[in-house]
């Protein structure tokens, strides 16, 4: 491997929805240099890659902020950052509208206004949002874009007064191997949330066709965790819910017709466990453990009008749906559509999960700062709520890097020969064939525990503290084996450290869903053991890794607008 070293001002980590906003908005400051990593190729990389048809969230007419807020909150039952609710609230139509300025396609009514579908959420032609987003970081003359490499770990130091200080971070090109150790004065983290940690609805050849990219692999809380960063919340597990099968998403249905939950005895369900997005889930798992499923949307008798509306819907977003009933011939106007919930994810960008994190988007280690989907605190934020939250890590950078002009890059050539030889230890294995196993079979053994012992599909998401004490000794087993699987090139060396991620974030997700002692979102955190929610739940779930052991640490509940970090 050939060595690459690179210094910056401003570190990027991850080019998605972000990432991108936060780098257009450092543009402004021709003075910073700003440097972006991206495991894939900016222009179709992270969540938008495919494209999107609606902005979930916006501040229609009539609502404020604290609406949209208090909504996220109460999904949520309260285990929320309000300072962080807020902040990115107040921004989502402004990043909404330069957007639009950038070429986006808002769809309007005759009256010139938005068309919304529901009143936080607006319908968009969305395919090239990605596109835009990447050609707005190209115009900026102090930003440098290196994709394809896979950053793997931060590197930290220790400030004056004794506190952790992020100095960069390395990584490894995935096409020619090439090792970047890079320096820099501030870091963010903007990578995506975690999937794949349990087995998915679709296992073997279609294991990928799934909920969340399969790409995103929890780099950046791994990251996080292997550095020290507290984390937050990882016990709010997201699961969605989509048509069976294609995965894709209900809500276009659900809020496009107007479609109810149904079982198979066609009566409506939805009201009876309530409409909060968990709740959503778990009536439907609750119909099929009584025997009243399958479970559907009613779609069958709406207008043809309707089901073209949907047919082109899920064109620029899920265009398996739509093959799918025009193959099988079961148009949504003659058939219901059958859904079914997904394996867990954790996703900060739908629950709380992700960095610890204050009003400024700055982690526990001081000049790293962290946005979107790996972000705590702050559920439904979606497109523009990551956006949002981008522009306000950029903004707070800025004001670090000004507070900060004494900051010395450090430099320890010593942590970075470690990791050089640690990159070099897997094509060593494979000369000396030290491992029988692939990254493939140890990834695949992990989602067997996972969803077997720590709530997944085949348990109906339902786990206890034997069985969560099972997957903790499991898991721990086959991170023994990482080190020594075998590379061939840079693309298995990828496949290890996305293995490597993965683990360590499931370790996390273990401990949090020990540590909170009770249900307080069914499905999303169902608990056998303590089935009820509990007065004492009414806080954080934190936890940092020392040691190679995970420590819990219990907040109280953060009250008003501002929060910053005082131990």
């Amino acid at each position: 491997m050939k060595t690459e070293k690179i210094r910056t001002d401003v570190l990027i980590i991850g080019g998605g929805t972000a990432g991108c906003y936060a780098a257009i908005t450092l543009g402004g400051h021709k003075d910073i240099s700003v440097l972006i990593t991206e495991k894939a190729n900016i222009k179709r990389s992270g969540c938008l890659a495919a494209g999107v048809n609606a902005l979930n969230a916006y501040i229609t007419d009539g609502h404020t902020a604290k609406d949209y807020a208090d909504y996220a909150s109460n999904d949520a039952d309260g285990i929320v950052r309000t300072d962080l609710l807020l902040s990115f609230s107040e921004r989502v139509n402004a990043v909404t509208e330069d957007l639009e300025k950038r070429g986006l396609v808002i769809l309007k009514d005759e009256n010139g206004k938005y068309v919304s579908r529901g009143w936080r959420n607006i319908k968009i032609n969305g395919e090239n949002i990605k596109p835009i987003l990447a050609s707005a970081v190209s115009e900026q003359k102090n930003v440098q874009v290196l994709n394809h490499v896979n950053i793997t770990d931060l590197k930290t130091t220790v400030s004056s007064d004794g506190k952790p200080l992020v100095s960069g971070a390395f990584g490894f090109n995935v096409n020619d191997g090439t090792f970047y150790d890079i320096s820099a004065k501030s870091v963010l983290i903007a990578t995506g949330g975690a999937s794949g940690l349990y087995r998915p609805n679709n296992p073997g050849f279609s294991r990928h066709k799934m909920w969340y990219p399969p790409f995103n692999t929890g780099a950046g809380f791994a990251m996080g965790l292997l550095s020290g960063a507290e984390m937050t919340t990882l016990e709010m597990r997201f699961i969605a819910l989509r048509c069976k099968d294609t995965i894709a998403p209900t809500g276009t249905i659900a809020q496009g017709v107007g479609a109810k939950q149904v079982n198979a005895l066609g009566k409506v369900y939805e009201t009876r466990y309530g409409l909060k997005t968990s709740e959503r889930v778990w009536g439907t798992v609750e119909e099929n453990r009584a025997g009243r499923g399958p479970c559907y949307l009613s779609t069958k008798g709406i207008s043809s009008e309707a089901e073209q509306d949907l047919f082109k819907a899920y064109l620029n977003m899920a265009p398996s749906q739509t093959l799918k009933w025009i193959e099988s011939g079961s148009n949504p106007a003659s058939m219901n559509v059958e859904i079914e919930g997904t394996e867990p994810y954790i996703v900060g960008g739908h629950t709380a999960s992700g960095f610890w994190v204050d009003t400024a988007r700055e982690t526990t280690i001081r000049g790293l700062f962290a946005a979107g989907d790996v972000s705590g605190g702050a559920p439904q934020k979606y497109v523009t709520g990551a956006l949002a939250e981008g522009q306000i890590a950029a903004q707070s950078i800025v004001k670090f890097l000004s507070k900060a002009k004494s900051i010395e890059i450090a430099k320890n050539t010593e942590e970075a020969k470690a990791k050089f030889s640690e990159y070099e230890s897997y094509f060593e294995n494979a000369k000396s064939q030290k491992s029988t196993f692939s990254a493939e079979q140890i990834e695949e053994a992990m989602q067997k525990i996972m969803d077997e012992y720590a709530g997944g599909i085949s348990s109906h998401y339902r786990y206890n503290e034997s069985r969560l004490a099972v997957a903790e000794r499991e898991i721990r087993s086959l991170q023994s084996i990482v080190p020594k699987l075998c590379a061939t090139d840079a693309d298995d060396l990828l496949r290890i450290y996305e293995l490597r991620e993965r683990l360590v974030v499931c370790r996390a997700v273990i401990a949090h869903l020990l540590a909170r002692k009770e249900t307080r979102w069914h499905s999303f955190g169902e608990n056998a053991d303590y089935p009820e929610k509990s007065d004492e739940g009414l806080c954080y779930i934190n936890s940092v890794l020392k040691n190679g052991e995970i420590q819990i640490i219990k907040r109280p509940l953060v009250k008003g607008e501002f929060y910053e970090h005082k131990d």
